[in-house]
């Protein structure tokens, strides 16, 4: 079905699954992946959920296959595992990096996700830094998100962005949101007021040829964001039991989200479905426009 509405010119947008696998509770996951595609179908768009199954990239999965990335335990993949799951004819769900990467290889221009990976806190010692921000320098698509989660370093993350050559574009504002917050408290130097105006910027992209991504950074707004002082404490406080525990890699990043889950007694996990839902609806419009073209 994606394929064919890819050759027709129809609008698709990509949807990640490692929401579904890792980032939504059981069975509330399910019921809530069904609900992304079902904002998009409404919309007249196709949505493309995107995995791994059985030792094959999915560009669009069926509800059966929706289930099992609900159910069953299986690991979160980034780019760099791609070849290996193929090659044991695993099962993953794809990150922001190996979603956009994917999507690219299927010919989608248009990725809805939550919130982008960044640069980490300390990561001028640890180096630690998302996969996320190589591979949108080196694929053209048009992603949706609300900023990066504040548990990242956001100046660092818009530097790097900078640094690769990512066109950076506030939908409706010039301020760069924080996932959970509205505002970051960053500046943007470019903002768009619609999805035409990306669609414009899409465009004249590829009339010059550049191979890196657009984000689209979309905030909530603001009457719908996490409480900001019910953000900073549970932050900080989550920033301060990682210390403490000597957390670090790969470990830091789940930890802190879960972590503030439950310090804001999960305020912030319904936060995220708004988040994922405002995107979502946002590039579907962007879709839209991009296929009228």
């Amino acid at each position: 079905m994606v394929a064919e509405a890819i050759a027709a010119g129809q609008p698709v947008v990509a949807l990640e699954s490692t929401i579904i696998s890792h980032g939504l509770p059981r069975p509330d996951n399910l019921a809530a992946a069904r609900r992304f595609e079902s904002l998009l179908t409404d919309m007249g768009v196709v949505p493309a959920t995107i995995a791994v199954l059985d030792g094959q990239l999915k560009a669009g999965l069926s509800d059966d296959e929706l289930v099992r990335i609900a159910n069953e335990d299986i690991p979160k993949l980034s780019v760099r595992d791609l070849p290996i799951v193929l090659a044991r004819v695993g099962s993953g769900a794809t990150t922001v990096a190996a979603t956009s990467y994917i999507a690219n290889l299927a010919g989608i221009r248009l990725f809805a996700t939550g919130g982008l990976g960044g640069v980490h806190r300390g990561a001028s010692e640890t180096f630690d830094e998302s996969a996320d921000l190589k591979v949108l320098s080196e694929v053209p698509i048009t992603v949706v998100s609300a900023g990066v989660k504040s548990i990242l370093d956001i100046p660092a993350t818009l530097e790097r962005l900078e640094s690769l050559g990512v066109i950076v574009l506030g939908y409706g504002t010039d301020k760069f949101p924080s996932f959970w917050l509205t505002d970051s408290g960053f500046t943007l130097d470019w903002s768009v007021p619609d999805a035409a105006a990306v669609a414009d910027v899409m465009t004249s992209r590829d009339q010059l040829g550049q191979p890196a991504a657009i984000l689209v950074a979309n905030p909530l707004p603001e009457p719908q964001q996490l409480d900001p002082a019910v953000h900073d404490r549970a932050l900080a406080e989550a920033l301060r039991m990682a210390d403490e525990q000597g957390l670090s890699g790969m470990d830091v990043t789940p930890f802190l989200l879960q972590t503030i889950v439950e310090l804001t007694h999960g305020a912030s996990l319904a936060v995220n479905l708004k988040i994922a839902e405002n995107n979502i609806r946002v590039a579907g419009e962007i879709a839209l426009a991009w296929a009228s073209r």
